[in-house]
């Protein structure tokens, strides 16, 4: 198919890429289902905007069709780089070596967030990133077809690319009111096209002084009916294909988000270490640095949810207002219990994984790259784009003291929201029904009989090994399983620690399970005088943590042989034993020296990034914007200093000085600046007419100009006099002198005269 030869009119190639940008941004209101706020959408709308706008005035200045595209790929690389570009652009516009090696990470990071986030996801910036890109191409592919191409309905296939994606990943696809609205915007793109053709055809034919005998206007049910049943078409067909197509997965945004083991750089988020901890040789995973002389357990993550068969984790997608730069008070601690914070240093080694290793619970962490966040339950710590390969960091722990009494005052209070975690399923084999029940008698309160389980499961009955068998499905934390061990009396933390969790659960005391890192070696290696300690994959564990009323969530350690027992948990503790020496230069407890937020509502500060609260990018950011509302002003600058270096050399100086003048009238209001189709005798007179009058010596300049270019055009070769570079200045200053104040500054800041030349020159070409 050729493209129509009828050249657009400026209002009319606006026409068609304001329709376009309805279209495409109506398009990928789609993904919002898939997408958590409303910020990414207006992001892609100003990426859209600028450049199917951006196109629309690169053919207003006559760039050449074939090369807008590639124009409109200069502006979304400038937009991207505006956006996300930051301290590696030059002037925050222009992209450099480095700012491309930025655009590749936020890439991996956008494939990372959409193998780990679930829907809705949180649009951190690679995830941002990705979105503008492809709205960016998008764009440009819209405006290929509808522009240069000359065939909208093209338009529709890259429209369709967000329409669709819903349907691969979340059962009801895309709404229902964003295909109707698309079907809308796409009818009206076609029905603006076949407007701008027919009146770009008639445009043509009267330059061209052609009679026309058609109607000058079209019958409306000869474009309307066809119209209106391709967008059902595509309506019908856009329905279909999202009604009819499987979802990927309904809880993650791509894939099932599963980690690996850990020798293959991750952790398994179920309780399937055996294979792990089995392994000949240690591989280490990260270090710390504790200047309090702290050896904390590091949790990676809680598994809560328990079929009879399988530990898992809740299915709790990550929320973006959770930045860990502040945690919330733990679910459940009250302020009489005993708190200090302690700075603790982290350097990842070979551990791979979206979780952070961490002590609980923590009260902030800073230093990491890419997103992180915190979840409102277990304030576990999860990366929506990145992972740990690498990271260095600071936790600040919060040592949490509590009293054996404190645990006994909790009595079996448990609130409604923590019910959950005492859930069992009906077959419990009747092994651990009548061990629990004899356990349980041991204890008056549920602090004592969880105490009783513990020190049960270390008792000398039972051994630690990883060598238990696993043939016959005994590596795991079902039911059959801790029936088995408990008669085997032989296995390794995962069975120590679901038989307990399972066993609180059975009296009625919330539990979950813990997996992470026990607290490593020290080495001789020192920081500062403190000595650097190792955490190996021969450190890796699994704990359970039992929930108090007041306290919180406490862990446990049933695990003979292995970590740390804590002091609240040995068998009689109470409140009458000496507290704990502190190491010297541990802060006091202080209750009240962090802010008391509620784990249930989400932060109320929200997540910024570093970018956005240094100081320093907000003076960058308005010089770039100012760079941007002077870019005209500047190409006019440019424009006029050629055509006086044209009059000086006298290169066809006298249409140089004509054009020039016309312009700045242009610029200032005068209508008959803009008017390319009068002679320069018409224009002259025009501009006197709106003008009422110029004094005696603009007068003569204006004539002097217009006798200079009407010799150069119509006169015999060689009889064209010099242009007057004076006569220019001189009418210049009078037009300027004629105009008001507003009018001058817009003429300076919004030159109109470059979109008059470019439409003159398309008027030229067209009749070539």
């Amino acid at each position: 198919m050729r493209r129509d030869r009828a050249p657009l009119s400026r209002l009319q190639s606006v026409a068609l890429s304001g329709s376009a940008f309805l279209l495409l941004v109506i398009a990928v209101m789609a993904l919002g289902p898939l997408l958590a706020g409303a910020g990414w959408w207006w992001l892609c709308a100003a990426t859209a905007a600028a450049v199917l706008f951006g196109g629309a005035g690169l053919r207003a200045i006559r760039v050449p069709a074939s090369l807008v595209p590639v124009g409109e790929l200069g502006i979304l690389l400038l937009v991207l780089t505006l956006f996300f570009g930051g301290a590696s652009s030059f002037l925050l516009l222009i992209p450099t070596a480095d700012t491309f090696g930025l655009f590749g990470e936020l890439l991996g990071g956008a494939q990372r967030t959409i193998q780990q986030q679930s829907v809705p996801a949180v649009v951190v910036p690679p995830l941002a990133f990705a979105l503008a890109l492809g709205t960016g191409l998008l764009a440009v592919a819209v405006d290929l077809a509808v522009h240069t191409l000359r065939l909208p309905a093209l338009a529709a296939a890259p429209a369709m690319v967000p329409i669709l994606v819903p349907g691969f990943l979340i059962e009801d696809g895309a709404e229902v009111g964003t295909l109707v609205l698309a079907a809308a915007a796409f009818l009206l793109l076609l029905r603006v096209d076949v407007r701008v053709r027919r009146r770009a055809a008639l445009a043509q034919h009267d330059d061209d002084e052609v009679r026309i005998t058609a109607p000058q206007r079209m019958p409306i049910g000869s474009t309307l009916l066809p119209t209106v049943g391709l967008a059902a078409a595509g309506l019908v067909a856009a329905s279909l294909l999202t009604a009819s197509t499987p979802s990927v997965s309904t809880s993650l945004l791509l894939g099932t988000g599963g980690q690996g083991a850990l020798f293959a750089r991750g952790v398994s988020p179920f309780l399937d270490l055996g294979r792990d901890l089995r392994r000949p040789d240690a591989v280490p995973a990260f270090s710390y640095v504790a200047r309090d002389g702290d050896r904390p357990y590091f949790r990676l993550l809680t598994i809560d949810r328990f079929d009879g068969e399988v530990w898992g984790p809740g299915e709790r997608r990550i929320d973006g207002d959770n930045a860990v730069a502040e945690f919330p008070t733990p679910t459940g601690l009250g302020d009489e219990v005993a708190r200090s914070q302690h700075p603790i240093d982290v350097t990842v080694q070979q551990l791979r994984t979206t979780w952070l290793p961490l002590p609980y619970p923590v009260a902030s962490v800073e230093g990491l790259d890419g997103s992180w966040f915190w979840d409102r339950g277990s304030l576990t710590v999860r990366s929506a784009d990145s992972d740990t390969s690498g990271q260095q960091y600071r936790a600040t722990m919060l040592e949490i003291e509590p009293t054996a009494e404190q645990l006994r005052a909790a009595g079996d209070r448990i609130p409604e929201s923590i019910q959950e975690f005492t859930a069992l399923p009906e077959d419990v084999p009747a092994s651990i029904r009548e061990l629990a029940g004899e356990l349980g008698a041991r204890g008056g309160t549920a602090y004592d009989r969880a105490v009783a389980i513990q020190e049960f499961l270390r008792g000398a009955d039972f051994k630690y090994s990883v060598e238990a068998p696993v043939e016959e499905g005994y590596d795991g934390g079902g039911l059959d399983v801790i029936a088995e061990f408990l008669e085997q009396r032989e296995g390794y933390c995962v069975h120590f620690a679901s038989t307990m969790a399972v066993l609180a659960r059975e009296l009625g005391i919330p539990s979950r399970i813990s997996v992470g890192y026990t607290a490593g070696t020290p080495t001789t290696k020192r920081v500062e005088n403190v000595s650097v300690v190792q955490v190996d994959s021969q450190d890796l564990h699994a704990w359970p943590e039992l929930y108090f009323q007041g306290v919180g969530w406490v862990p446990f350690e049933p695990t003979p042989g292995r970590g740390t027992v804590p002091d609240y948990s040995r068998p009689g503790a109470s409140e009458t034993a000496p507290a704990p020496e502190r190491v010297p230069g541990t802060p006091a407890p202080t209750p009240g020296a962090r802010p008391d937020l509620d784990p249930e509502r989400q932060l109320s500060g929200g997540r910024t990034s570093a970018a956005t609260n240094d100081p320093a990018v907000w003076p960058l950011v308005a010089l770039a914007l100012a760079l941007l509302l002077l870019l005209p002003a500047a190409v006019r600058i440019w424009v006029r200093r050629v055509r006086l270096r044209r009059i000086r050399r006298d290169d066809r100086g006298a249409d140089a000085a004509w054009r020039e003048a016309m312009a700045t009238a242009s610029d200032l209001g005068f209508p008959a600046g803009a008017d390319d189709a009068l002679t320069p005798r018409e224009a002259a007179e025009a501009l006197l007419d709106e003008l009422g009058g110029l004094d005696e010596g603009a007068r003569r300049a204006l004539h002097a100009l217009r006798d200079s270019v009407e010799r150069a055009r119509y006169g015999p070769p060689g009889t064209a006099a010099p242009a007057s570079e004076e006569a220019l200045v001189e009418l210049v200053a009078a037009l300027r002198a004629g105009a008001s104040p507003a009018a001058r500054w817009r003429a300076r800041l919004l030159p109109v005269s470059l979109l008059d030349t470019a439409r003159a020159g398309r008027r030229a070409a067209a009749r070539a």
